[in-house]
């Protein structure tokens, strides 16, 4: 992982970059306070909710104490529906908890709480470690903080961790649906990639092809290990913690999420701030992903299969780089794999794979194939498909017509 990270750097000409500190193995979590101690930080805020405070948490405090550390415990509080949001009331407990001395936040959980901890971090210019207690998502070592602001989804560039300290005995002990909801963030790597390719292509926006190598080939390697990663036996998920962990320190690199997040993270956002506005308990992110990653695969197909490009006389020159490069992403849109495949992988790993077991109806997945693309200014698939439509894209997908 470290030499394809550091020719990353050196291609991207990233001056004095310095690699986490990155340990993924059993018991790992004992190794925190030699960390601590070697790297002299006196003042620590341990960040946790009331479950990763029993998983790891505990454990974690102990061994502090037993090491001689001193430490103050922050317990985020949740929402009605017992979840730790990202939003404004979070990161101000946070702020408000934290005390002035603190020279490191510990963020103990999973993607929420180190959301909530690299944002406070960063405004209060305080370090952070990160001890994950599931493998759910690739944001672990990036410096993007997907934030709720007033029930918008938004994400703030801030800071990445010192280190990251992945226990595998905590890992693969995590919920199933944590661990297929971090699988089904890599699955979305198939559209996101695709996407990055269609903003290289015809946005003319910044790409690197060593990143989506070094993207593509986790995903791949998790795909060739599904059965393992189900099983939650230890190679399989520390295959897959390498994976998030080395999505996470792409984006990091780029300073954007191109290769982690196209137009199957919109339908997801989307999702999450109408769960948000209508006061609905939330959906595991990558569950979320997982699915919306079959939907854009069967439109993009459709679109494929449909779109044809002779007899579109009257583009405009806004496309012309569509029409420079359509054989190419037609060529490489249907070299992904056909939904069923998807969705067979996502049973696999025991998550959820169509919209109905998420609770999302119809009409709001059409709603957000119709309006998500607006999220981001970004060039993706599900963008073009927007600007050629002639009328509204359909859930289920059918009988689309494109201009």
């Amino acid at each position: 992982m470290a030499s394809k990270i550091n020719d990353l750097a050196e291609s991207l000409h990233v001056k004095d970059f310095k690699l986490p500190v990155i340990e993924v193995k059993e018991n790992s979590i004992d190794s925190v306070s030699t960390y601590i101690k070697d790297s002299s930080f006196k003042q620590l805020v341990i960040v946790a909710d009331q479950i990763t405070n029993k998983v790891a948490g505990e454990k974690l405090a102990e061994r502090l104490k037993k090491d001689g550390l001193q430490f103050h415990l922050v317990i985020l509080e949740p929402n009605k529906y017992g979840q730790v949001i990202a939003d404004e009331e979070t990161m101000i407990q946070l702020f408000s908890e934290t005390p002035t001395t603190t020279d490191l936040l510990i963020a103990v959980g999973s993607g929420t709480i180190h959301d909530v901890v690299r944002f406070v971090g960063h405004k209060m210019n305080i370090p952070f470690i990160s001890v994950p207690t599931a493998a759910s998502v690739d944001g672990f070592t990036s410096k993007g903080a997907p934030l709720i602001f007033k029930g918008v989804k938004k994400t703030v560039q801030t800071t990445a961790p010192l280190a990251v300290f992945a226990d595998l005995s905590i890992l693969k002990n995590a919920p199933r649906e944590m661990t297929a909801a971090g699988f089904g963030d890599i699955l979305g790597k198939y559209t996101s990639l695709l996407d990055w390719e269609v903003s290289r292509l015809v946005g003319k926006e910044p790409y690197n092809e060593l990143a989506a190598e070094i993207t593509r080939d986790s995903l791949e390697n998790c795909v060739r290990h599904v059965d393992k990663i189900a099983n939650a036996d230890t190679e399989g998920i520390q295959i897959l913690v390498d994976a998030l962990i080395e999505s996470g320190l792409v984006m990091l690199l780029l300073d954007f999420s191109r290769p982690a997040s196209g137009g199957e993270h919109h339908l997801s956002h989307w999702w999450e701030m109408d769960l948000l506005k209508k006061d609905k308990e939330q959906l595991l992110h990558g569950a979320k992903v997982g699915v919306a990653t079959t939907i854009i695969t069967a439109l993009y197909k459709k679109f494929a299969s449909e779109f044809d490009l002779d007899n579109e006389l009257n583009l405009s020159d806004y496309y012309q780089p569509l029409k420079e490069h359509w054989k190419e992403i037609k060529k490489q849109i249907e070299a992904l794999p056909d939904p069923e495949k998807l969705i067979a992988l996502l049973q696999c790993v025991g998550g959820p794979s169509q919209t109905s077991e998420l609770g999302i109806s119809n009409d709001l997945v059409k709603e957000s194939l119709n309006t998500a693309h607006n999220l981001r200014d970004r060039c993706t698939g599900l963008l073009l498909i927007n600007q050629l439509k002639k009328e509204e894209i359909t859930y289920p997908i059918s009988n689309l017509v494109f201009k």
